[in-house]
């Protein structure tokens, strides 16, 4: 999700990039090829994306969500589990490349263990299941270069191993869980919808108005304008899904779009700040006009804990 017009500006988006051309020298050299003129790059939205592209996959996938959580509404817990399964070896391979040597395969088990975990036993399973990821994880780096040799980096490569099990299916069990509670499907589209009006508002806004940065060092492209835009948009989502899907009272809804917006909004921003940290773009390539399955999961990974969190108390 974004809060504002474009998506994050990374390095590969700058000037001189070598992935971009160089524009041809005067003179003879100058003259476009026929192949040059048969084959014009797609093109792209203010965002540096494939706007059709994006619309069509992001469609696609919604409408894939609303005849799951109507016709097989458990088949939720499947989607989620795949989706973060690939999610996270996205994010270990981006790591992997920028020097971190995380514990691939104690995330993968460990992370299905976790969001499974909650179907049965709530977040207490969540919570034992995480636990003993971290432990299995710490063990494994340890002798990761066998018993004879020190591991190397070791404090270092466990936080990167922890941080991402923290990050990824712990925050996912959050919105797994709340399909098998009561009207869960419901409270799942809130999530997804909420979401959505947040990301469209702050969209709209950022292209129409946005000219005050929000945060520039991170994401030099979201604005105050954007966030404001979220907040109406979102707020109003928030209110129409508790009074419509849910059947509560609309002040809950007036509650959850603001911290929603506020939490997706940092969320995304996290997930910059790492790409920024790591010189990328997207955490991957799977979903055209997106970039990877993990591009997609970082404004709705906070919005899960939020949701759940606030739908538990209040209703």
């Amino acid at each position: 999700m974004t809060t504002d017009s474009p998506p994050d500006r990374t390095p590969a988006d700058e000037p001189g990039d070598s992935s971009t051309p160089a524009a041809p020298s005067s003179g003879a050299g100058a003259a476009a090829t026929p192949e040059a003129k048969k084959s014009p790059e797609p093109k792209k939205s203010r965002a540096g994306r494939d706007l059709p592209a994006a619309i069509g996959v992001g469609g696609s996938l919604g409408i894939g969500i609303i005849l799951i959580l109507i016709f097989v509404p458990t088949v939720w817990y499947a989607v989620v589990a795949v989706s973060f399964a690939v999610a996270t070896w996205e994010v270990a391979k981006r790591l992997r490349d920028g020097g971190y040597d995380i514990a691939l395969w104690p995330l993968l088990v460990g992370g299905q263990a976790i969001i499974w975990s909650s179907w049965p036993w709530g977040q207490t399973g969540v919570l034992v299941a995480f636990a003993a990821t971290v432990l299995v994880a710490m063990v494994w780096k340890l002798l990761a270069q066998g018993i004879s040799n020190a591991p190397e980096n070791y404090l270092r490569n466990l936080a990167a191993t922890v941080l991402v099990l923290a990050w990824l299916p712990l925050l996912a069990s959050f919105g797994a869980h709340m399909v098998v509670q009561d009207h869960g499907a419901a409270r799942v589209a809130t999530l997804m919808v909420v979401v959505v009006c947040s990301d469209v508002g702050g969209y709209a806004a950022g292209v129409l108005f946005g000219k005050h940065p929000m945060a520039p060092a991170i994401s030099p492209k979201k604005s105050w304008e954007g966030l404001v835009g979220s907040l109406v948009v979102g707020t109003t989502g928030a209110i129409c899904c508790v009074v419509f899907l849910l059947g509560s009272h609309w002040w809950i809804g007036a509650i959850l779009g603001p911290v929603l917006v506020v939490c997706a909004t940092l969320g995304d921003l996290v997930e910059s700040q790492v790409k920024r940290d790591l010189g990328i773009k997207d955490m991957g390539s799977l979903l055209p006009g997106h970039g990877g399955i993990m591009d997609r999961l970082d404004s709705l990974l906070p919005s899960a804990l939020i949701v759940w969190a606030v739908l538990t108390a209040l209703l």
